[in-house]
């Protein structure tokens, strides 16, 4: 297994946590209501410490790599982040705030603007859902790394889980107003959904090796898990025959990320190696 292929999942899974937790960070001070601002914004410092957790892992791992490993991994500091191959510069900071928008490895899924309530909770949800299935099964991974930050987010992400579900049963079997508006968010968000199990070629490679979860087999037990919740919602899922939009995973992102990172990483950037 190449190094470059470990910190490209690794950064996959930093970057979904990381976006979106900036996106959830958003609605504080702005929720419905100061219980449900207050959930919210924990959950965003939840994915945000788990974005931590994976960067730190990544960032050593291509320090490890520079000039230790054969030459198709020589430059795996440049060809993976984007930010220089001098060993030892590459930090969970430098990870976040130093790549531009194409070596970014998210899904689309999670850069979509929050919209309304309803929007955010059920972009939280099929999130969620994703990342609770794939820690239940990272948790066993054989890189005792990942398996560790696996298990410590699966705790965080069963309770995302709960509290987006009642959510989203709570507004799809609500008002005909809220009803309008999860319905009208599904139909906006659906098309994003595809992208979660389309395999990039990091992931292909890592779920051969036994050291990443195989999203194939994720995928139906999500289906499964997501009509339950719409069926006590009354929600009506898009046909089949939806498009689904891609590239996320491979750097290939809507206008909206660049948004969020000119103004995640400004500071940084206008004040290079500044610290508090």
């Amino acid at each position: 297994m190449s190094y470059s292929t470990r910190i490209d999942y690794t950064l996959h899974l930093a970057d979904n946590a990381l976006i979106l937790g900036h996106r959830n960070s958003e609605w504080t001070g702005h929720g419905p209501i100061l219980e449900q601002d207050i959930a919210l914004s924990n959950i965003a410092l939840d994915l945000i410490g788990q974005s931590r957790n994976f960067y730190q892992y990544a960032a050593r791992l291509i320090n490890e790599s520079d000039g230790t490993q054969g030459s198709g991994d020589r430059n795996v500091t440049a060809e993976v982040t984007g930010i220089g191959n001098t060993p030892g510069e590459v930090s969970e900071d430098s990870l976040a705030y130093l790549r531009d928008a194409w070596d970014f490895k998210n899904c689309l899924l999670a850069e979509q603007v929050n919209g309304d309530w309803a929007r955010t909770i059920l972009r939280q949800f099929f999130i969620s859902s994703y990342q609770q299935l794939l820690y239940s099964e990272l948790q066993y991974s054989p890189d005792t790394e990942l398996a560790a930050i696996g298990e410590k987010s699966l705790k965080e992400v069963s309770y995302h889980l709960r509290w987006s579900s009642e959510w989203v049963i709570r507004l799809g079997d609500g008002t005909a107003e809220s009803f309008y508006r999860m319905q009208k968010a599904l139909e906006d968000l659906w098309k994003f959904t595809g992208e979660l199990f389309l395999p990039a070629a990091y992931e292909k490679q890592l779920a051969a090796e036994g050291i990443a979860p195989d999203l194939a087999v994720l995928k139906p037990k999500w289906e499964e898990r997501v009509h339950e919740v719409f069926e006590e919602a009354r929600l009506s899922v898009p046909g089949k025959e939806t498009w689904m939009l891609t590239g996320g995973k491979e750097g290939r992102h809507t206008e909206q990320l660049g948004y969020i990172l000119a103004e995640m990483q400004f500071l940084q950037r206008a004040y290079p190696g500044c610290e508090w």
